[in-house]
This record gives C-alpha cells, structure tokens and sequence, in this order.
C-alpha cells in the first residue's frame, strides 16, 4: 500500500469511527488496518490518531491530513471520471443499490437492457431496504423513494409514485365491498412495518381539499412488500401498494382497486441519486436508460392497473 493509499484508509477510519468497522467493510483483518495507520504516523512523523482500548479520537494533526485526504480523494474522483467520458463506449464496473421493492419491477428489467446493449459494462447491484453511505460504500447510482437528505448528494426526479387499494375478489365476496371510510377501517389490513418507518394509515384528501388521515385496523405487518402482496393474495387482508408494485395481478383479476373515488396522496416520488453532477459515461447511459424506461408521467408501470388514471384523485 503506497502513501496516497493510507492516506485514504485514514480518511475511512475516521468517517467509519472504528479498526473493526473498516476491516468488516473491505474483508480483511483488522489488524491490517492498524498496522497501515501505524505506517502512515511513521511516515508522516506525526500521531494522527489516540486510540484507547473502547474508542478512537484524531489528533490536530490527524484533522488537517483528514482535510487533505478529503482534497485528495475529490481529486482522484474527477481525474478518474473525467478519462472516463473520453472512453467512446462505456466500460468499467457500475454499482448501483436500491431497494427490494424497487429491484425486481423497476430497476432489473433497466439492467438486463443495459447489459444486452452495453456488454463491456459490468454492474453489481446492492439491494437492501437500508440507507446506505453511498459515497463511503463507494456507490455510482440509488434510485430511492423519498426526498434527499444529504444535501451533498445529487437528486434527480424519476418518477411520481402513486397509491392504490387492493384486495383479493374472494377477500371482497366475504368481507363486502367497502363503500365508506368507516367500512375501510373495519376491514383487516396488511401494513408496511420497518424499522423507521410504520405505514398504518392511509392519507387522502377530503372534497373540500383538505389532508385526512385514516387508520388501518392492521391485522398483519411486514417490513417487506412482497410479504404484504402475498397476505393479501391469500385472501386474508387489503393493503395500500405503490402503483410500481403491481405486476398482472389487477389485469389477471388475482387484485381489485377498491374505493376507487378516495383521493389518495401520492406517496413520496422516486429519484436517481449519485455523488457527483459530472457522471462517467456509464453512470449517465445508465441514467438515461432507467429515465427512458421509466417513461414520462404516467410512469410504464401504471399501466398495469387498466384505468388508473381516473382512480384515486
């Protein structure tokens, strides 16, 4: 490892907090680590770091190398994107993460595109329903639902992520059609249940405009959306999905909207997320791609549920 090396390897250290944390990122002994950071104090002649048994603090000096290293690694990211965009046809390795729910109906039929028309691109996706460092981890591209809280980060808008209600016809033959929001809170629900974030309630909009909420009497909860589409599917349940979510089930008749009349809030809309506005040129095809596929409003994906343009508004 040369010294621009440790350099970097410091500045992780410090952005991860810990030896372990580190050594568990990059799969090797945390030893190793140690020892390089024991290294670059003896070449740079100064302690960066005071380390006790439970915890690690940096040093003045180590706060003006960390400074440096942050330079440092802004620089090594440009020279590399800007030879990148000189490269006629996309190469090189591109790590994308994104969530489960938006993997298999989103995300992967955009990948299986991209690698038939761009071979010489190697991608590896990370899906987990967890925030990930997307800088740290050393991600190129996240599609995420929600607003960006990272202000560092770039966002760009995707998509709109509508709401619908659906239950099964046999859950509906032995429950009834719910007509009111009084029959709607009645039914049992399967609800989305992580560890941030709980969604028991149905938002919507009254005639007058005003935002209601309403609270689903939830007999199942999941912290995944293919578990909650299955509970339903078996006729136990109804549940509030993202309009993405949707595959053949309404078309095929296994899924029917209900309240149909509700004015549903969209839920929050989807965006493509990366650390830097000057993309290599397999970040930005990749892009490009996954906006395409996407479609203008209304998104590919609605057209799974005949008429829903004039259902839930």
């Amino acid at each position: 490892m040369d010294l621009s090396s440790r350099i970097l390897l410091f500045l992780e250290v410090t952005e991860r907090g810990s030896f372990a944390k580190v050594a568990e990122h990059r799969k090797i002994d945390r030893s190793v680590i140690s020892k390089q950071i024991a290294k670059l104090e003896e070449e740079l002649g100064v302690r960066l770091l005071n380390r006790t048994t439970r915890s690690l603090s940096i040093t003045g000096a180590g706060n003006e190398v960390r400074r440096k290293a942050i330079s440092l690694r802004t620089t090594l990211d440009e020279t590399i994107r800007l030879a990148e965009n000189y490269h006629v046809e996309p190469k090189g390795t591109l790590k994308i993460t994104c969530s489960y729910s938006l993997a298999e109906q989103v995300i992967q039929p955009v990948i299986n595109n991209f690698s038939t028309k761009f071979p010489d691109v190697n991608i590896e996706l990370s899906v987990s329903d967890t925030l990930v460092d997307i800088v740290g981890d050393s991600f190129d591209l996240a599609f995420r639902v929600g607003d960006l809280k990272d202000s560092t980060l770039v966002a760009r808008y995707l998509a709109r992520n509508r709401l619908a209600l659906l239950a099964t016809p046999e859950f509906l033959a032995r429950m009834g059609h719910p007509k009111t929001i009084s029959d709607l809170q009645k039914l049992p629900a399967a609800c989305y249940a992580g560890q941030k974030l709980k969604v028991d309630y149905i938002d919507y909009r009254n005639k007058t405009g005003e935002v209601e909420r309403i609270q689903m009497n939830c007999a199942y909860c999941a912290n995944d959306i293919d578990m909650m589409k299955s509970h339903v599917l078996s006729g136990a349940s109804y549940y509030l999905a993202p309009a993405f979510h949707i595959h053949d089930e309404v078309i095929s008749g296994k899924l029917v909207p209900i309240m149909t009349d509700l004015n549903l809030l969209d839920f929050a809309a989807i965006y493509a997320v990366y650390p830097h506005r000057d993309l290599p040129l397999r970040t930005r095809l990749f892009f490009e791609a996954a906006k395409e596929y996407f479609g203008n409003n209304p998104p590919i994906w609605e057209q799974n549920i005949p008429g829903f343009e004039n259902m839930y508004q």
